[in-house]
């Protein structure tokens, strides 16, 4: 899971009031080579939260990004080289997300959270409900909503076996 994908879920569970940011526990972090855009991260820079996208990033063992980061800084080719590696190169390979408030454990195995859970739960497409993505715990259900940019979200419901 790429940090990207990191910096736009938050927990849904019910009674949960802020959710985000989730808390990583890592066990395996790999780096992926990426083509450098810097017109795409020029545009994400705003969408993204950037001190929780700090924290994540040292959590993983990368401490290059700036406690701090304005619009002025997009002009540098080096700060968008750092941006670059933590949002789209380092991979949460396995781990888990837990939920800042229940302490939830959201298992991250070597793809997006909740997609560990696809042998043994159902897949379902509703329409987006939020503009960010989201686990939600409705009996044994998970809800993944990807942000506003993205025309579906997600649930996972348990499979009748």
């Amino acid at each position: 899971m790429r940090l990207l994908t990191h910096n736009m879920l938050s927990s849904n569970i019910k009674g949960v009031v802020n959710g985000f940011p989730l808390r990583i526990e890592v066990e395996k972090v790999v780096e992926k080579q990426v083509d450098f855009n810097p017109d795409f991260l020029k545009n994400m820079f705003s969408k993204i939260e950037w001190k929780p996208l700090v924290d994540a990033s040292r959590t993983m063992g990368y401490a290059e990004l700036p406690e701090e980061a304005e619009s002025s800084m997009l002009d540098s080719h080096d700060f968008l080289q750092r941006f670059h590696h933590a949002l789209l190169e380092l991979h949460l390979e396995e781990g888990a997300l837990i939920c800042p408030e229940t302490g939830r454990r959201f298992p991250v195995n070597k793809v997006d959270p909740t997609l560990s859970y696809r042998r043994k739960l159902g897949l379902k497409f509703p329409p987006i409900k939020s503009r960010r993505p989201h686990f939600e715990d409705h009996n044994s259900s998970y809800h993944l909503a990807p942000s506003g940019c993205f025309a579906i979200s997600l649930i996972f419901l348990p499979s009748k076996n």
